[in-house]
Formats: C-alpha cells, structure tokens, sequence
C-alpha cells in the first residue's frame, strides 16, 4: 500500500496519482488553491454578507437559518451567529431517528443557552426506515443520501415557509477539503434516491422533504435563497471550537466526525471499512493535516486502531439491525454483495445544465424588464470590453 507523503489517503483511494515526490494530487490542488485565498478579501466579504442578513430581517422574527445536528461544525457557527455575527438564526433539526442522547443534549443545550428558537421536522420512520434498507439492499456506496437530501429540503422547506432568504451552512474546507471520488455522491440527487428506492424498496414514499433539481431551482432563482458558509472565511480550529463550545455551551464531544448520528456512526466505522474498503478517517484527517489542525504523524497512529472500539460496533450492529428488522444473516448477505455504483440507477445528471442555463436567462430577463436602464448600460460595458 502506497501512502501520500503529504496526507494519509493512499492508492485504495479512487483516481489518486503520485507525484514525483510522492505528493497525491488531492494535495497539490488543495495547496493551490490555499495559495489563491486572499484573508484580507474573505474578511470583507463575510462582513458584507452578514450586513445584507441582517438588513433583511426588517419586522420578521429571523434573518437566516441554521441546522443543528449536535455535532461540532453546526454548533459552532450558531454560536458564531449568535454571539459574534449578532444574527438571529432559526434553528432547524432534522430528526431520522438515529440521534445519539449526547446529540440530543448538545441540540437542548444550544437552544436553550443561545436562546434560540427551534423547528424539528421528524421523519415518518416507517418510510425513512424502508429507504434506508432499499439503499442497504441496492450495495451503493453513500447510504448517508436520504439523511442529506431530507436536511436540505427542510431547511429550504422552513426557510421559504418563514421568508427567510440566507442559509448558514457549517460545512467547511479546514476540515472537509479533501474527499476522494466514488467515496460519496451528489446528496441533492431525488431521482437517483428515488430509483434506488423503486427498485429495493417495499413501501410508497408518501411524505417526504425533497430537494430534486426543480425545487432547488425554485428556491435558488424564484424565491432567492442563498446557502451561506461562514466557516471558509475564518481560520476555523476545529479543537478551539470544541474548547469554546464546551466551556460556554456545556457541549460535549462525541468522539469522531459526524458521530452525533448512531447511524453515521456505524457506517462510516463499521460499514464502509468492511463491504467497501474504504476509511473515511483518511479524508477527516488528510484535511486537518492540509490545514494544519493535525500532525500526520499523529494520524497514521490513529489509522492503526478501530475507527471507534470493536466492543461499541458490535453494540451499535445489534441495534442497527433491531431497529431495521434486519435479521443477522440478511445483513451478512448485504454486506457480501458487490459493490454497485450509484451512476447505474437514474441520475438528474442530464438535466442539470439545461434547466439551470434556463434559469439564468430567465433571471437575466426579468433583471432587464424591472431595471431596463441598469441593464443598458451593463451591456453597453461587456460589449465595449468584447469589441
């Protein structure tokens, strides 16, 4: 096995290739694009983007939105927008059914010290239950989909039921720069969750939030809601975080990324290691090496034990497959099966870059019909640079 002298990804991951110096390329376009990131610039432009959130709040209760999982990303920057950006978030909660009792305890205790108010939209579990198995059954590699797909839909969902046009999102680079294709797939892709669910699943998907291209356009070029991503214009520590949350919010660490979900919890520590030979604490810890927040040295340690211990996989396998319905052999027989790829099912793929140039110049149009004069002189610009 073949090892990036830079990060922990090595030669199991899909199109790595090796520089002279041993260097993968996830590294080398990660530096170049560090090197493009100007801090000065990024400052200003989180400080704009928070003006115009807040000068849209005028007499509604908020001026943006924010998910909170439990887990140390969405945790942090609501405390950010509450206590340093002075915003007025909704916070919104998905709930699959899998939330640790330690998420629950980091979510109450955010709310209640921030003083938030909170929407929790619940699944209807007989359905996401049925979903889930159909993506065990279909052996894809990204079991996470539903869960992301649903969280997108209900926070647009909630957003656009309360007027509100900005989206804070905790994703990151400092901590999610590098993630190796074939390792996950696009979230937002319903026909694809669908397909898989028409060909393994057993029931009828009767209410849920979805978030296929022809929402995401609505919300995106009808309603005007933008999705926001404080984290990438702060020098984001992730450990700083964590000292901060804790000793201001009583937050509790929970031990490895993304594991506030019981569910996350075993697929990423038990699942992808064993049907899919794939370590996702590889991609966590490349990325924090990149930034700086870990020592490589330290991670190739960590590589050498369990993603989390044997005694608490088998734990949560007993309660996954209870809460499944799954029996022992049936489970055996999906993590047997090979391995398929999601591009195999249905894919919004082909529609993506006709209705979304569709959009635009339907926007271009009516940005003309409102504001002919200011559109004059815009094109009068581009064409005397073109000409």
């Amino acid at each position: 096995m073949k090892v990036c002298k830079r990060c922990v990804l090595d030669n199991k991951s899909a199109n790595l290739i090796f520089d002279a110096a041993g260097v993968c390329n996830y590294c080398n376009n990660n530096t170049t694009n560090i090197s493009n990131i100007d801090v000065a610039f990024d400052q200003l432009n989180l400080a704009r983007t928070i003006s115009k959130i807040k000068e849209t709040k005028k007499s509604k209760n908020y001026n943006c939105i924010i998910g909170l999982s439990g887990g140390v990303d969405s945790s942090y920057l609501a405390y950010l927008a509450v206590k340093k950006f002075g915003l007025k978030p909704l916070a919104v909660h998905f709930d699959n059914g899998w939330n640790s009792n330690l998420a629950v305890e980091n979510v109450h205790n955010l709310v209640s010290k921030l003083k938030l108010d909170l929407r929790t939209y619940v699944i209807k579990w007989d359905e996401f239950k049925d979903l889930q198995l159909a993506y065990l059954k279909s052996s894809v590699v990204d079991i996470e989909v539903p869960t992301d797909h649903f969280i997108m839909a209900t926070m647009h969902k909630y957003a656009h039921e309360n007027g509100i046009k900005y989206i804070l999102n905790g994703c990151n680079h400092a901590s999610e720069s590098i993630m190796p294709s074939g390792w996950n797939f696009p979230k937002e892709d319903l026909a694809n969750l669908l397909d898989i669910h028409r060909k393994y699943g057993t029931l009828q998907l009767k209410k849920f939030p979805s978030f296929g291209l022809k929402k995401r356009l609505f919300y995106q070029h009808i309603v005007g809601i933008k999705q926001v991503y404080p984290l990438n214009y702060l020098d984001y520590k992730i450990d700083d975080a964590k000292d901060i949350l804790s000793n201001k919010l009583d937050w509790k660490d929970y031990g490895g990324k993304h594991f506030e979900s019981v569910w996350t919890r075993f697929y990423q520590g038990y699942i992808l290691p064993k049907k899919f030979n794939i370590d996702k604490r590889r991609a966590h810890y490349s990325s924090l090496i990149l930034s700086q927040q870990m020592n490589r040295g330290t991670a190739l340690e960590l590589l050498n034990e369990p993603p989390y211990p044997v005694k608490n996989q088998l734990e949560d396998k007993e309660y996954v497959l209870k809460k499944l319905s799954l029996s022992r052999d049936e489970f055996n027989q999906i993590m047997a099966s090979p391995k398929r790829e999601h591009g195999e099912f249905k894919t919004e793929n082909k529609y993506i870059n006709i209705w979304t140039s569709f959009f635009l110049l339907l926007e271009a149009f009516i940005f003309y019909i409102s504001r002919p004069k200011q559109a004059a002189k815009y094109f009068k610009y581009k064409f005397s640079t073109i000409f």
